[in-house]
């Protein structure tokens, strides 16, 4: 829960620190739309000018209709100007719907296109983000970034910034006539629109901090409902269900209050600034009929009429633009979070050295091939003489006095040294927290180490790549993780090139296959929400066939049986052997009957080791290892 309070603490500073930095941050991702824009704009211009071009016609159109009212010479005339009039305008308003068409078509398609980029290059960074980034932050913080923030965004490509532009075009247009019009009457609903921007800017500005507010708490509360939908299993296990239900509340209400907050401040400014035209309105027209019958307004009637109809225009531009002030807002704060997660330093590499498919020439050298031959070579590329060499992968690992720290000055492991010789099993013995598990990760450079050194073959693995590195092991984990798709393609996800007879086999290896076949499918049923249509045990055996399939150098299980039955056990085990036969192989166990046949036993306590040696050894000691065994002393 605390660390729930944290992230719900860092939403809370969720208004959009540099907003102008962010908007040109995303018309970055506009650029390949360019001409789109470009002619979304001339459209709208189109669109705006029909409005303007009909109403100096309906101008014309309401003198000639006085002309003919007030009978006399030229009603002939006069009915066929109107006539004609009309038909302008009716084509005129036509071109104009069409232009607001093809220009809110061409804006869809920079909103849809500016989207699919942004979704592209958040899913690419986040593949390239370190395993850190994912430790210090919940599922439901992150696919935020995917929901609600690229909901508001698409919300402000889409709508906002058309809307704005439009009435921004609508206001230049409408003004500009206006004064062709009456410079005078121009005046008076210059000072109404003062007092109007006053309101947006007073209304607009009190609720914008709660619209930002709302989409930070719609976060929130998403995040909450993801974790605890995923744990519900064990809510119900431990009866916490009133506890979650309270945790809901406080979020939820929180969010019903900053949601109330911002529709009052949008619901009252929409009528606010409808009367404010209304009055608008009036003044206008009071003071045009007395500019009128003082002889100050030259075209009558006629001309007022069209100017009080364009200065309605010109106010309802105000009020779109007042209204969408907020959501760009929200969404701008939005952009910012998910531009933050754009730029949060990637995964450095800088390993040049790298695992190949290996062969020997007739001279016994080794050579790299394009075919997978099941040996492997380090190919290492020497920048001083410009010479490449390959060494034959025999899967030594050696910790030298490394050290390692999650966070500054809490030591998780202490001058860790020890050496896993080729073909061998290393078992990792501790109780919880000791460091077993870091120990792997630092292995897979998930993390790199803060002193010492690790090597692979006598290789330091900072100069090995990492894809290389990794591609060199296989980890079994105890909480396994299966894809939406078929049994086949989870075990398959390692190497995809696999045959359906490996596939086969790799289950067979495991023994999963016997449960597989069972299945209503076989092997093409489609596992979904990872993998809930199998026991827990089942799942444990797909992990371990995902990992045969791969057939890696170095093995890497950590509480790889803990899921299943002991007979189910054994009969891994008998596989596993095979699997491992060749292979160096770290496993991490607190089941201490797994671990007898390990060549060698590291027993780790508070970060360092305290006991080393075979099961034997370790027995005849009589120490830490000997308590845990006969149940003297118990793991934590």
């Amino acid at each position: 829960m605390k660390r729930a309070e944290k992230n719900n603490a860092a939403h809370r500073s969720v208004r959009p620190e540099k907003p102008l930095k962010t908007f040109i941050e995303i018309l970055r991702f506009m650029k390949k739309y360019a001409w789109h824009i470009v002619f979304a704009i001339l459209a709208g211009i189109v669109n705006v000018g029909s409005m303007l071009v009909g109403n100096m016609f309906l101008r014309e159109s309401l003198s000639v209709i006085e002309t003919f009212v007030g009978g006399g010479a030229g009603a002939e005339e006069s009915m066929a100007l109107l006539m004609q009039n009309t038909g302008i305008m009716l084509a005129v308003y036509f071109a104009g719907a069409a232009g607001g068409f093809v220009s809110m078509r061409l804006l869809l398609t920079v909103s849809t296109g500016t989207l699919y980029s942004v979704r592209t290059k958040m899913f690419e960074k986040m593949e390239r983000l370190p395993i850190s980034y994912f430790d210090k932050r919940t599922h439901g913080e992150i696919m935020s970034r995917y929901t609600t923030d690229t909901d508001a965004l698409r919300e402000m490509i889409s709508n906002g910034i058309p809307n704005i532009v439009s009435s921004v075009l609508t206001i230049i247009g409408v003004f500009v006539l206006m004064m062709v019009y009456s410079p005078l009457l121009t005046v008076f609903v210059i000072v109404m629109l003062a007092v109007m921007i006053a309101a947006v800017a007073i209304i607009g500005g009190k609720g914008g901090k709660y619209f930002i507010l709302q989409q930070a708490g719609i976060a929130r509360a998403n995040g909450y409902i993801e974790e605890y939908v995923e744990g519900q299993k064990v809510v119900q296990v431990f009866c916490h269900e009133e506890k979650t239900k309270a945790g809901f509340k406080t979020i939820n209400d929180d969010l019903c209050r900053q949601e109330t907050s911002a529709q009052t401040f949008a619901q009252i400014l929409m009528p606010v600034m409808g009367n404010l035209s209304y009055i608008n309105y009036v003044v206008t027209a009071i003071a045009g009929a007395l500019l009128i019958a003082s002889g100050h307004l030259e075209g009558g009637a006629p001309l007022l009429i069209a100017f009080l109809t364009l200065s309605r225009q010109f106010s309802m531009p105000l009020t779109q633009i007042s209204q969408q002030f907020n959501g760009v807002m929200t969404a701008l704060a939005g952009a910012e979070r998910i531009l933050k997660l754009m730029s949060e330093p990637e995964e450095e590499d800088g390993g040049y050295v790298t695992l190949v498919n290996a062969t020997e020439d007739e001279n016994g050298n080794i050579c790299e091939s394009k075919e997978r031959t099941g040996k492997w070579a380090w190919k290492h590329y020497h920048r001083m003489t410009d010479t490449t060499t390959y060494a034959p992968w025999r899967g030594e690992v050696e910790f030298e006095n490394v050290s390692f720290e999650y966070e500054p000055g809490k030591p998780v492991l202490r001058n860790v040294s020890f050496t896993a010789r080729p073909g061998t099993k290393v078992a990792l013995v501790g109780s919880t927290g000791a460091g077993k598990t870091t120990i792997t990760n630092l292995l897979n450079r998930f993390y790199d180490i803060t002193e010492g050194k690790i090597r692979y073959d006598g290789i330091n693995i900072q100069k090995i790549k990492k894809d290389d590195l990794r591609r060199s092991m296989a980890m079994v984990l105890q909480d396994v993780h299966l894809f939406t798709g078929t049994v086949g393609d989870n075990i398959r996800y390692g190497r995809e090139d696999l045959s359906e007879e490996e596939t086969v086999a790799a289950a067979r290896l495991a023994n999963a296959d016997s449960f597989i076949e069972r299945l209503e499918h076989g092997y093409d049923t489609e596992l979904t929400a990872d993998g809930v249509n199998l026991s827990q045990g089942q799942r444990q055996l797909l992990s371990i066939a995902r990992a045969a399939a791969a057939d890696p150098p170095v093995l890497v299980l950590d509480e790889a049986t803990s899921s299943v039955d002991t007979r189910t056990e054994a009969l891994i085990e008998q596989g596993m052997d095979r699997l491992m036969k060749g292979r160096t192989v770290f496993i991490i166990a607190h089941r201490l009957s797994t671990v007898r046949n390990a060549d060698c036993i590291l027993v780790i306590e508070g970060g360092r080791i305290i006991e080393r040696g075979s099961h034997d050894e370790l027995i005849a000691m009589g120490g830490r290892y000997y308590k845990l065994y006969t149940g003297a002393f118990e793991l934590d």
